[in-house]
């Protein structure tokens, strides 16, 4: 297999709060000891609740913040905020297509925006570029003209996919990217990044809370819990036989469509600690049914083959 084209090594980031006149200041951790590796072609799919650090990994693979600890490779060099070298080689798509465009740009515009600032080419090449990219993304020659107002949501997310694709990067961090498109939209514009994948051969690291998305696009799964990873793997592997109780409860909250299958609904007690705050040992302990006394004095390690691994004292059969 080739050399892997994004790497997070141990990586952290940590924030420090002030807590009033009279209170001590406390540190967040936001995230906190998290390894990956991507390859070109593939999928990386990392779920959780809100608060558990996916977004706060984007920032730093998209080098808008630098780790507190750890290191990130790109391509084997270390990327670092400002690191113009390594700019164009990881892009964003983010979750809410109507925010994310400039609604005082035309579309032909806000895609040639990327190219205008990163590279020489001249205005008719930056044209040229821009209409090949709207073709692959499904927009037709007459939207390079309009206002993103006058699109779907479905179509905006297309146009931000265009423009994040345009300097040809090799990994695309996807924050949440379907989330708030209508369910038969959704299948499009995954359907279409699958297709620009094959086609550019590039890296996914696709950031979701919804398992039943994940399921369908993703080569590997990390599951986030309190910005540590809790069960890593093959999809197929933490899919079908998850052996984290957090995963399985994910699992059990993701709709079916299969009226014969079984629903063994796990209902969580409580709420995500605070990362301010968070519990000794284990930091899923307090909500989880099989927790023991040793699981609130020692927080478990990854353990297991490179293909599925969990950190639990007391992993599901």
């Amino acid at each position: 297999m080739s050399a892997p084209v994004l790497v997070g090594k141990d990586l952290a980031r940590h924030y420090a709060v002030r807590r009033g006149l009279f209170k001590p200041d406390a540190v967040v951790r936001a995230l906190n000891g998290v390894s990956f590796e991507l390859h070109s072609g593939k999928t990386l799919a990392v779920v959780g609740e809100s608060g558990c650090g996916k977004s706060t990994l984007a920032r730093l693979v998209t080098m808008i913040e630098d780790p507190s600890a750890g290191e990130l490779l790109i391509d084997g060099k270390p990327a670092r905020v400002g690191d113009s070298s390594l700019r164009a080689e990881v892009q964003i798509v983010f979750q809410n297509p109507y925010g994310s465009l400039n609604p005082r740009q035309k579309v032909g515009t806000i895609l040639e925006e990327p190219l205008k600032i990163n590279t020489s080419d001249d205005a008719a090449t930056r044209r040229r570029k821009a209409e090949e990219m709207m073709a692959k993304v499904g927009l037709r020659p007459e939207h390079y003209d309009r206002y993103p107002h006058m699109f779907s949501g479905g179509q905006r997310q297309r146009i931000a996919i265009a423009r994040a694709l345009m300097l040809k990067p090799k990994v695309l961090v996807l924050d949440e990217p379907v989330s708030a498109l209508d369910l038969s939209i959704q299948a499009q514009v995954l359907n279409l990044l699958m297709d620009l994948q094959k086609e550019m051969g590039l890296a996914y690291l696709f950031i979701s809370h919804g398992l039943s998305v994940v399921r369908h696009i993703a080569d590997e799964v990390m599951v986030m819990y309190l910005g540590k990873p809790v069960e890593t793997g093959t999809a197929d592997e933490v899919f079908n036989h998850p052996r984290h109780p957090y995963t399985a409860a994910l699992l059990s909250a993701t709709p079916i469509a299969d009226p014969e299958r079984a629903k063994n609904r796990i209902r969580l007690q409580g709420e995500l600690p605070s990362p301010l705050n968070p519990p000794p040992g284990c930091p899923f302990n307090p909500r989880c049914w099989k927790a023991t006394e040793e699981c609130r004095k020692a927080m478990p390690p990854l353990e297991g083959p490179a293909e599925h691994q969990f950190a639990c004292l007391h992993p599901l059969d």
